[in-house]
């Protein structure tokens, strides 16, 4: 193992894929299974001090899994999850002691509210349970959403916002305050060590960094390499920051590891 893979972790984005739970075909695809054991196994090189278990298209508005996985993994992590609009109050709270701390639109596979519950859904969360709101989002329909993302109180956008052509409106939400995942890098069209510079320069603690293992169909699955070119672009110290301190602020883990 390389001295430089020993850097605390929080992994801002991961996949559990148990199925003992349901799951849904998403645009005819299911993905393989994926448990906490196999995520453990394959992060075992790293000092990982916890991360976030985000819900897929294919899990829908399923909790069971995700319950589950934050059990086995223990309170170091946390669950970003899929909800409907109608969930009830109670429900959230119930989810918010068990570790979750965000709710998913995913808009560009669905499988989570849409688009037209945006705001008020995301602003109700908030208001209940403080939880954060995350995009799964080609950065190029950014634009339409600007004036509503920069009214919530706390947004992520997954995987560098996936496109050249939307970078411009993603650093402009940066510029408001909106946390950008650096996850992903063999979802995106664009040079990454730019796109990274570029989002630390205007908000350093704007950037926080995920393995998106088992990078369910990505062109190129995550590697030790992506780890490694965020220290190559940032540098030791603000790598350090964008791979620990900025989600541990953003996540709120009940236990930090």
């Amino acid at each position: 193992m390389k001295q430089s893979m020993q850097f605390k972790l929080f992994d801002s984005h991961f996949h559990v894929i148990d199925k003992r739970f349901p799951l849904v075909a998403n645009q005819g695809y299911l993905p393989d299974s994926f448990s906490t054991a196999d995520y453990l196994s394959h992060t075992k090189n790293y000092t990982i001090a916890g991360g976030a278990i985000v819900s897929g298209s294919f899990q829908v508005f399923d909790q069971t899994y995700l319950l589950t996985a934050l059990a086995e993994l223990g309170p170091t992590f946390v669950g970003v999850t899929q909800l409907p609009e109608t969930v009830t109050d109670a429900e959230l709270l119930r989810l918010d002691q068990a570790g979750v701390r965000a709710v998913r639109f995913n808009l560009k596979r669905g499988g989570s509210a849409g688009v037209e519950s945006l705001e008020r859904f995301a602003q109700r969360v908030h208001d209940v349970v403080g939880w954060h709101t995350e995009l799964y989002v080609d950065a190029i329909d950014l634009a339409d959403l600007h004036d509503t993302l920069i009214k919530l109180p706390a947004v992520c956008i997954d995987h560098l916002g996936l496109s050249a052509a939307g970078l411009p409106s993603l650093l402009a939400l940066v510029e408001k305050g909106v946390y950008v995942k650096a996850t992903g890098f063999g979802r995106v069209d664009f040079k990454v060590k730019s796109a990274l510079q570029q989002i630390v320069g205007i908000n350093p603690a704007a950037l926080v960094f995920g393995t998106d293992l088992p990078s369910t169909r990505a062109p190129q699955p995550y590697s030790d390499d992506d780890y490694l070119l965020v220290i190559d672009a940032l540098g030791e110290e603000m790598a350090q920051q964008v791979f620990y301190a900025n989600a541990l602020k953003l996540y709120r883990p009940r236990v930090q590891g």
